[in-house]
C-alpha cells in the first residue's frame, strides 16, 4: 500500500474533525480570533458563517471553513483554542 494513502472513512473522519475546530472558531469573539493570526479567506468565511442564521446554510458554511482548514495546519489554532478554554490568553 502507499504510505499517502488513507482511507476514505479517514478522510471523511478528518473533515469532520476540521468542521468542528471551524464551529469553534465561529463561536469565539472577534478579538480572540483576530490573535490566532489566521488566513484573511478563513477570517472571512468566519465572519460570513456568523450573519447565517438558516441551518442549511450555514451547515454549508461551516463545511467551506473545513474545507479552507485543509490548506492549513489546524495544529496551531486548536492549541490557541485549548489556551483560551484555560483561560491562559497568552500565546
Amino acid at each position: 500500500m502507499d504510505a499517502d494513502y488513507k482511507s476514505r472513512t479517514r478522510k471523511k473522519n478528518e473533515d469532520r474533525a476540521l468542521q468542528r475546530l471551524g464551529e469553534q472558531l465561529v463561536a469565539l469573539p472577534s478579538g480572540q480570533l483576530e490573535t490566532m493570526e489566521l488566513p484573511e479567506e478563513l477570517l472571512t468565511a468566519i465572519e460570513f458563517a456568523r450573519k447565517i442564521r438558516k441551518h442549511g446554510a450555514r451547515r454549508r458554511q461551516i463545511q467551506y471553513i473545513g474545507t479552507l482548514m485543509r490548506h492549513i495546519d489546524p495544529q496551531p489554532i486548536q492549541t490557541a483554542l485549548d489556551r483560551i478554554r484555560s483561560g491562559n490568553l497568552r500565546k
